[in-house]
């Protein structure tokens, strides 16, 4: 509300001062008339700019017109046609092209105004200059100014669609900020979730073996199994951190801490812990991309986590095979039997389910795949990954080979998305805003809209641009030579008055041609040519002036067979 006011109070000053600079000039108008009417030619014209300057805002066609009505009053007024209304008429056209976005309906408007101009000529049988005037100065007055002001709009608008965009490209910039910031949450959570709950896993079932040796007494029985609920809870808490750190589907998962151990180090570290796990490693070891490795670790790591929980006393069997262009992960973990050990099942049994979620996304973005699922000899987890990184790897396109979610009874404990995918790229990172026109750009890639806009208008500011400086000079290349062929005729038949004192009537014209000008004026009104004539004689008329924009006193030379036989004088006024 506040700010409403404060917009209205700021349009109100600016109409005020408006009003203020274009009295200004109708008064001084006014003033060098001198025997000018006031209430036609002051009170009249104050009202009207009074009412059309704040009709600028909501109806500037309108307030256009009022002002040309005051410009077709001095095409009645006998004496001249210009007066101070044109600058008048110069600022609400321009006001005009400024607020008016169209130019349809503006240009109606002006070709309207210009009409009503012509044809007040045509009715009061205005002379010559009328006409120039009504042709040249006044349509001057209404399409340049217009132009200017729709030039001045597309520059503002310009600098609007400029700083709307650079507004949009910091708020993305704050959206990546933000998105970064989840990314790394999210890889911390990856890796707490892989390296945390996997040694854990390995101390409970180092735990639950210790407590089945008959060395210990009961109260060391108790201790441990004390300590293997606490490290129950523990790993419970870590799922539960996870849950909290976890980025929802659609970052790239890609990243994460590196890992400074090998496949081999982390197969020997859980046999050591009592793990019944037995590998091989068959073909040539080609050289990894760093990715493929931690991606491979992070199969292993993960299928031993869930096995040993799951199925702690059962034979885990880990098989890489490097074929030319990709290796081969494969796990194979037996599944338990229903008479099994007690602690079979120990271990946090509502495990939130991200490892495999996790496990998917993470081979996926390698460009390779990942099939878990029961099969012969126990719960299978296959990982196929290439030895470099491909395209998916950056782009986060799915590849092939949906996650199955296993069963309860099998071995290893997870769960796939719904629909059995990876994650699709991230919606919310927009791709770069591109330049209409970029050389980098690639055929057929699709602006944003943003970039787009700011194109189109920048387009339409150039247009606006172009036009107004190329339609003054189309208007001079039209008006000048007519201009300039007017003047040189008003100006070629001026007779000053201190020569026509001194033409004497019944001297022959070859006498007096020294006085005489070059031409008699072309276009002497309509009483001049009427008034009466000797019988028998030829009237000329010239000027005795060179005022080009005010009707001057005219001199009559009447002649027969060569011999000045009267001249007169023919006031400037009408009859």
């Amino acid at each position: 509300m506040l700010n409403t006011r404060t917009t209205s109070a700021r349009s109100a000053r600016g109409d005020a001062a408006l009003w203020t600079v274009l009295a200004a000039a109708t008064g001084y108008g006014f003033w060098d008339a001198g025997s000018a009417s006031l209430t036609l030619d002051l009170v009249l014209p104050l009202a009207v700019l009074a009412v059309a300057v704040p009709w600028s805002r909501r109806r500037p066609g309108a307030a256009v017109v009022l002002v040309n009505g005051l410009c077709v009053m001095g095409l009645a007024d006998a004496s001249t046609p210009g007066n101070a209304h044109v600058l008048s008429l110069a600022a609400l056209s321009c006001l005009l092209g400024a607020r008016v976005a169209e130019a349809r309906r503006p240009l109606l408007v002006l070709a309207g105004c210009a009409a009503v101009d012509l044809a007040t000529c045509a009715v009061l049988r205005a002379q010559p200059v009328w006409w120039f005037y009504a042709l040249t100065v006044l349509p001057a007055a209404l399409l340049l100014p217009w132009l200017a002001g729709r030039h001045w709009r597309g520059r503002r608008q310009l600098v609007r669609e400029g700083w709307r965009l650079a507004r949009g490209l910091e708020e993305r910039q704050h959206l990546v900020a933000e998105r970064a910031r989840l990314t790394e949450r999210a890889e911390i959570a990856a890796d707490m979730h892989d390296s945390l709950g996997h040694a854990l896993s390995l101390v409970a079932l180092r735990a639950g073996a210790l407590e089945l040796s008959p060395d210990l007494t009961d109260r060391d029985r108790a201790d441990l199994a004390d300590l293997r609920g606490t490290i129950a809870d523990a790993v419970e808490q870590v799922r539960e951190t996870v849950a909290v750190l976890q980025d929802p589907p659609g970052r790239d998962t890609g990243a994460g801490l590196p890992v400074n151990d090998t496949v081999e180090d982390l197969l020997s570290r859980a046999a050591a812990s009592g793990v019944p796990v037995r590998w091989e490693r068959r073909g040539a070891s080609p050289p990894l991309s760093c990715l493929v490795e931690r991606g491979m670790y992070r199969v292993v790591q993960e299928a031993l986590t869930n096995a040993t929980k799951h199925a702690p006393d059962c034979s885990i069997s880990v098989r890489i095979t490097h074929e030319p262009d990709r290796t081969r992960v494969s796990v194979v973990n037996a599944v338990p039997s229903a008479g099994g050990p007690a602690h079979a099942g120990a271990g946090p049994a509502s495990g939130v389910g991200r490892g495999l979620i996790g496990l998917q996304e993470r081979v996926t973005v390698l460009g390779g795949s990942l099939r878990t699922g029961s099969g012969s000899g126990g719960f299978h987890v296959t990982a196929v990954l290439p030895h470099r990184a491909t395209t998916a790897a950056r782009t986060g396109t799915p590849a092939p080979g949906p996650v199955t979610a296993p069963g309860r009874p099998a071995g290893i404990h997870g769960s796939a998305s719904p629909t059995g995918t990876a994650r699709r790229p991230d919606p919310g990172m927009a791709p770069d805003p591109i330049r209409a026109g970029d050389p980098d750009t690639a055929p057929g890639e699709v602006l944003p809209e943003s970039a787009e806009r700011l194109a189109s208008v920048r387009s339409d500011a150039r247009r606006r641009s172009a036009l107004a400086f190329v339609a003054p000079v189309v208007a001079a290349v039209f008006f000048v030579p007519s201009a300039v062929y007017l003047a040189w005729q008003l100006t070629t038949s001026v007779l000053p008055p201190s020569r026509f004192d001194e033409l004497t009537p019944g001297v022959p014209r070859t006498e007096l041609a020294l006085l005489l000008p070059a031409r008699a004026y072309p276009y002497p009104p309509d009483h001049a040519r009427s008034a009466p004539r000797p019988p028998g004689a030829r009237c000329e008329f010239y000027r005795s002036g060179r005022d080009l924009l005010d009707e001057v006193d005219l001199y009559r030379l009447c002649w027969s067979g060569g011999t000045l036989l009267t001249k007169d004088t023919v006031p400037a006024g009408r009859p």
